[in-house]
């Protein structure tokens, strides 16, 4: 399909592209990378008034790394988050997060703030701030990323407010992120990332419910001294996913239980 008309601007800096939000009204959107949103353009299941194109902005993409905290731009690309030595360096588990986006055309294109900004319940980005209690930094306040993500494809953004970068705690130990689909550039059926910091196990889910989860059930079983397999039995606890044409809420339940205990075995 054709998408519907839609007026277009190009921004160079943040204050432009806030100024030209803020100018095209509450029907207006940023686009990015576009990997997320021109196929929703092209089925017209959204159909925004104007886009404001964010990719002149030299100033959101950057790795920089400060005291122990990781700073990502907003702009910054799979590719480049996949490639970088900083990345793999102070948080491998982005890294390796970013090599399993889509394929390369679209870790070439995609960024990092497009993915957290659009909320996507499959998305990889969103679970990996939750589970490490990631800072959303935007043109105007820092939110924690638990308080961030409200529900599938909402979050607390204002209409003329602009992701600029997220800030990660820096977590160099052991690590897996593992997430099941049907060919190797689908999204997520389910997914889930591990992480061991200096205070226990970090847990997070994806695609088993409106927003990524952090299992908190599982990781105070770890805490307490569980094995592996009996800590992942928890893994499904209050879980309420989604039934689609690609797994049944049972299924996925199921497969967040194998994910997080095949993830914890491949860390250790």
């Amino acid at each position: 399909m054709i998408p519907a008309a839609f007026q277009y601007s190009k921004a160079g800096s943040v204050k432009e592209a806030v100024a030209q939000l803020r100018e095209a009204g509450p029907e207006a959107k940023v686009i990015a990378g576009g990997q997320s949103l021109i196929p929703l353009l092209r089925l017209r299941l959204s159909q925004p008034s104007h886009l404001v194109d964010v990719n002149g902005v030299r100033e959101l993409d950057y790795v920089h790394p400060e005291g122990d905290l990781l700073r990502v731009g907003a702009m910054t690309r799979h590719s480049t988050m996949a490639r970088s030595q900083l990345v793999q360096r102070h948080l491998p588990l982005l890294a390796e997060m970013a090599a399993q986006v889509g394929d390369p055309q679209i870790r070439a294109r995609g960024t990092l703030g497009g993915v957290i900004a659009h909320a996507d319940a499959a998305g990889d980005y969103p679970t990996l701030a939750v589970m490490l209690d990631a800072t959303i930094v935007t043109d105007r306040r820092r939110v924690a990323a638990r308080d961030f993500f409200q529900h599938l494809f909402t979050t607390v953004l204002a209409e003329d407010e602009l992701v600029c970068e997220v800030v990660f705690p820096m977590a160099p130990g052991p690590h897996r992120y593992l997430k099941f689909r049907r060919r190797l550039y689908d999204w997520a059926i389910v997914g889930a990332a591990v992480q061991k910091l200096d205070s226990g196990w970090r847990v997070g889910l994806t695609h088993v419910g409106p927003s990524a989860v952090r299992a908190a059930a599982v990781e105070a079983r770890l805490q307490a001294g569980a094995t592996f397999q009996e800590a992942a039995a928890a893994a499904a606890d209050g879980l309420e996913p989604p039934s689609d044409v690609r797994a049944s809420a049972d299924y996925r339940r199921h497969l967040a239980r194998v994910l997080t205990r095949r993830a914890l075995e491949q860390a250790a």
